[in-house]
């Protein structure tokens, strides 16, 4: 098969969905089918399967900033891709995001009219979704287009559902499980001292909860002083307000790390004796609960539902109440006090995430684009045979 698979997102720039696609892509082409990736950039991009389409513009969404296109003369460039590509299916991820998923889906029968058009909705905001809310009358004709309809979760299948009602296949984001559980990975040099490491991953946003974090650790230190926080993700302005805040209390213990590469975070994990996530919430998953998982880290976490969907309270990991720095640290120090513990929550996480292998989740992807396609040349010999009869 010849897949389309469509990201609303600056291709150039880190993110859950980019990584999903390019996994995914990675995968496709495995099983011997034939991928290519459209996306906007900011800067050229020199992968031969992807097509840019637009230049990015940051736009403030659920506490974070999306890098998106937003030229409404998309079309033409669109419908040329589509056009000299020829594909079998077209999968959109955030379809309803403006504007090129709409300028996909408007376009993908250009080329092939038994293309299969699937959208996966990745997203989950508290309090509802404005563009779907008042958007909703206009976005329905795109919605119309979906063959099928995936989402990541099934926190992510409500949210979407409470605007455009219908049937959604759960197919999670993949994990490649090898790459965090690999033997052969050494710790982080210096990070192997006998402290207990409590890592957290993730950038310094307001909705991910590092100032929970940052105030519970405090109390488990106090509690525990052979114990040490590394914060690792992105530098940023919120993240150095973060650092200079730790320095001018005469905090200890708390290690900043800034811009880790692929290479190496999975060492970080490897050098964790637990992992925790304070989000606060607009989590439709938790990909970092997957790397903790895959690497054999017992979770300290927020009772959310993106992460009460990967992991089970007491089972693979502890939750607790949101934005409660007191609930956390009480989490955190029954793990920093009980190897036994830890050892059980790690035995039941190296089950779980097998779920979320990408073997496992590409199969279910194709096997899906399968029944699709199946499904739509059943439709188009049935209305050919109609058209015949009249």
């Amino acid at each position: 098969m010849k897949i389309a698979l469509v990201s609303p997102y600056d291709w150039v720039t880190p993110g859950g969905v980019n990584k999903h696609i390019e996994q995914l892509s990675a995968r496709f082409e495995d099983y011997g089918h034939e991928p290519i990736i459209l996306a906007p950039a900011s800067v050229p991009v020199d992968d031969p399967r992807v097509r840019v389409i637009g230049r990015p513009t940051p736009v403030p969404a659920s506490g974070s900033m999306a890098r998106i296109a937003l030229s409404p003369r998309l079309g033409r460039r669109v419908r040329s891709v589509l056009e000299e590509e020829a594909c079998d299916v077209v999968h959109v991820h955030e379809p309803l995001m403006p504007t090129l998923p709409i300028q996909v889906l408007r376009n993908s029968r250009a080329a092939n009219p038994d293309v299969v058009n699937v959208g996966t909705f990745h997203a989950t905001k508290d309090g509802g979704n404005r563009l779907y809310s008042y958007g909703r009358r206009l976005l329905k004709r795109w919605f119309r287009e979906l063959d099928g309809k995936i989402t990541v979760s099934p926190p992510a299948g409500r949210y979407v559902g409470r605007y455009f009602p219908g049937f959604y296949n759960v197919i999670p984001n993949g994990i490649e499980v090898s790459r965090f559980a690999d033997p052969t990975l050494e710790p982080i040099p210096g990070l192997d001292d006998g402290l207990v490491n409590i890592l957290y991953v993730g950038r310094a946003e307001k909705r991910k909860g590092l100032a929970h974090l940052l105030r519970a650790f405090g109390i488990v230190n106090a509690r525990d002083p052979a114990t040490r926080l590394i914060v690792v993700g992105p530098d940023s302005r919120g993240k150095r307000r973060y650092r200079a805040s730790m320095e001018r209390s005469g905090r200890r213990g708390i290690l900043f790390v800034d811009d880790v590469s692929d290479e190496d975070l999975p060492r970080y994990y490897r050098s964790a004796d637990i992992f925790c996530s304070p989000a606060t919430g607009h989590e439709s998953q938790g990909y970092v609960l997957l790397e903790a998982l895959s690497s054999g880290v017992p979770i300290v976490a927020s009772n959310i539902d993106g992460y009460a969907s990967v992991v089970t309270d007491e089972v693979e990991g502890l939750l607790v109440r949101p934005r409660d720095p007191m609930a956390l640290a009480d989490g955190l120090t029954r793990l920093v006090r009980s190897r036994e513990l830890r050892a059980e929550l790690v035995k039941a996480g190296r089950q779980r995430v097998e779920t979320y292998s990408w073997p496992r989740v590409t199969r279910r992807v194709l096997s899906y684009y399968e029944r699709l396609r199946y499904d739509r040349a059943t439709h188009t010999r049935a209305v050919q045979a109609a058209a015949r009869l009249d």
